[in-house]
C-alpha cells in the first residue's frame, strides 16, 4: 500500500510538472534534449534480423541502424508474452514486481488495465516537456478505464487498444484516442482492403512532422510480424514468392462469420512472414528519412526492439528462418529464445556507429535511461539501471546482480540471468520448490547442457533470487 501510495504521490507532482514543463518545451530541445523513438516489434525473433544473422529475408534498413548505432547481444524483454512485457517496459519494473503479469483480457475490448497510480515511463518524460506519441498495439488497459494510453502520460495515441484484435490486420476498426476509426472498406472483416501497419504508420510519420520544433517520445508498438500472416500483395511479398518451399497454413478466412482474433488461411505463409518482416524494415526506413528531411536526425535517438522471442502462430515457421538465431525456445518460453532480443540504438554522434556490445540489460532498463537523457528522474521503486555510460561511452556502467522473469501460464515458470548463469524453474504452479536448470551461458549459448548437480552453490543462490524478486499480486497470483 505504501509503494502504491508513493507512486500516486509522484504522479500527481509529475502531470504538474508536465504542465509547467509545456510551457517551456519549445526551447528544451536546444538545452540538449534529444527526441526518443522506441521502435517495438511483435514476435520478432533475435534472429529474425540481418545484424544478428538472418540469411533469408532482407532487412536493409534495420541493418543500417545497427552500421550507425551500437547492437546490444544480450539484452532481454520484460517478459515472454506481448502485454507483462510492455508492462515491464512502461513501468520501470521486471515481472515480478510490475502490475500487469498476463494477458487477460476483459469485456467488451481490451486487457486488464494498469492502475492509475502508475508511474508511466511517458509521464516521466512528459514532466521532463516532451510531447508523447503512442502508435501501434496498446493492450494495457480499454479506452476510457485508468489504463487507457492517454491517461497514462501519452498525448496521441493512434491503433490497436485491444491485443486480441491487433490479431488481424485488416479490422473493423482503430482508435484514435477515444475516437473509434471505422474502417468501413474492410467491412465486418469481410474485406482486405485497409491494412492498419499501413494506417498507423502514415500517423506516427505525421506525429513526427508535427512536433519537429519540439522535444518527443514516439512509441511504436507495432504488431508486425505477429501472426496472423497477412501482408498487402506488393513488391515486398513478390519478392520472395517461390523463394521457399510453402506448406499452406489452413486458418479463419475473412468473409462472414470471421472471428475478431483469428488468423486467416495462407498458402504463402513463408514468403508472407519474410515480407512482414520486409514491411517492418520498410517503416523504419521511412521514420529515419523522415527525420532526415525534418533537419532532426541529429537530435533524435531511435531504439530498436522486440516485445518477446518468435511465435508459432498463424503458420510461421521459426525453425526455418532460423528466428531464434540459434538460441532455445520461443515465444511463452523463458530460455533465451523466448526473452532475448534484437536491440539496437542509434544516435548520430553520440553513440559511436559500428559497435556490438555485451552489456546485459533488460526491459526495465529503459525507464531510467531515457528518463535520464531528458534530464528527468525515475520513480524509486524502479527495477531499472541507466545504462547512459554504456550508450555514450562514458564513465563506468552500473550492472545488475541479476535479471528476473516470471510466466505465469503453461506451468508457471521463473528465470534467473546471474552473471554468466542462466537459471529456469518450470512447473512452478505445481510446486514452488520445483528443481531448477542450470545453463552456462558463457559456454552454452543454447541451452542445451543442465549444470545444476555441478554447481549446488549457483542453483541455491538463484532459488533466492527467485524467491527474493517475486512480490505476490493479487490480480495476477502466482506461487501456489
Amino acid at each position: 500500500m505504501k509503494d502504491m501510495e508513493t507512486r500516486t504521490t509522484m504522479k500527481l507532482f509529475l502531470i504538474l510538472c508536465g504542465i509547467l514543463g509545456g510551457w517551456s518545451a519549445a526551447c528544451a530541445q536546444h538545452r540538449g534534449k534529444p527526441n526518443i523513438i522506441f521502435i517495438l516489434a511483435d514476435d520478432l525473433g533475435y534472429g529474425d534480423v540481418g545484424f544478428n544473422g538472418q540469411e533469408l529475408i532482407k532487412t536493409p534498413n534495420l541493418d543500417r541502424l545497427a552500421q550507425e548505432g551500437m547492437v546490444f547481444s544480450q539484452f532481454y524483454a520484460g517478459t515472454t508474452v506481448c502485454a507483462p512485457s510492455r508492462s515491464s517496459l512502461i513501468s520501470g519494473q521486471h515481472t515480478g514486481h510490475t502490475f500487469i503479469r498476463g494477458n487477460k483480457g476483459v469485456k467488451p475490448e481490451g486487457q486488464y488495465p494498469i492502475p492509475d497510480s502508475l508511474v508511466t515511463l511517458a509521464e516521466a518524460l512528459k514532466a521532463s516537456g516532451y510531447t508523447t506519441g503512442a502508435f501501434g498495439k496498446w493492450g494495457l488497459g480499454p479506452v476510457g478505464s485508468e489504463g487507457d494510453p492517454n491517461r497514462q502520460g501519452f498525448d496521441v495515441f493512434y491503433g490497436y487498444n485491444c491485443q486480441s484484435l491487433a490479431h488481424r490486420y485488416y479490422p473493423t476498426h482503430l482508435w484514435h484516442n477515444d475516437r473509434r476509426i471505422v474502417l468501413e472498406e474492410n467491412g465486418n472483416l469481410e474485406y482486405q482492403r485497409q491494412y492498419a501497419p499501413d494506417l498507423i504508420q502514415a500517423e506516427a510519420l505525421s506525429f513526427v512532422s508535427e512536433n519537429k520544433n519540439r522535444p518527443f517520445f514516439l512509441f511504436l508498438p507495432y504488431i508486425l510480424p505477429h501472426a496472423e500472416l497477412l501482408a498487402p500483395d506488393d513488391t515486398l511479398l513478390h519478392q520472395y514468392k517461390g523463394k521457399f518451399s510453402e506448406t499452406p497454413h489452413q486458418g479463419d478466412d475473412y468473409g462472414s462469420g470471421a472471428t475478431s482474433g483469428g488468423y486467416t488461411s495462407q498458402p504463402y505463409p513463408r514468403a508472407t512472414f519474410a515480407a512482414m518482416v520486409s514491411r517492418l524494415d520498410l517503416y523504419v526506413g521511412q521514420l529515419v528519412e523522415r527525420l532526415k528531411e525534418l533537419g532532426i536526425d541529429e537530435q533524435t535517438l531511435i531504439v530498436f526492439s522486440s516485445d518477446n522471442g518468435p511465435h508459432v502462430e498463424g503458420g510461421a515457421d521459426p525453425v526455418f528462418f532460423n528466428s531464434g538465431g540459434g538460441l532455445r525456445g520461443v515465444k511463452r518460453d523463458l530460455y533465451e529464445g523466448g526473452i532475448r532480443v534484437p536491440f539496437v540504438a542509434r544516435w548520430p554522434e553520440k553513440i559511436r556507429a559500428g559497435q556490438t556490445n555485451a552489456h546485459v540489460g533488460a526491459f526495465w532498463d529503459i525507464f531510467p535511461t531515457f528518463v535520464e537523457l531528458a534530464g528527468g528522474e525515475a520513480p524509486e521503486d524502479t527495477d531499472g539501471i541507466s545504462f547512459v555510460n554504456t550508450l555514450l561511452g562514458r564513465g563506468k556502467q552500473a550492472r545488475h546482480e541479476y535479471l528476473y522473469w516470471e510466466f505465469h501460464e503453461r506451468g508457471g515458470k521463473q528465470a534467473v540471468r546471474y552473471g554468466k548463469w542462466k537459471g529456469v524453474r518450470l512447473d512452478v504452479l505445481e510446486n514452488r520448490r520445483a528443481p531448477i536448470e542450470l545453463y552456462d551461458l558463457d559456454r552454452d549459448r543454447g541451452e542445451q547442457h543442465d549444470v545444476a548437480a555441478d554447481h549446488p552453490d549457483i542453483v541455491q543462490r538463484i532459488s533466492r533470487f527467485m524467491e527474493e524478486a517475486h512480490t505476490e499480486s493479487a490480480v495476477f497470483p502466482f506461487l501456489p
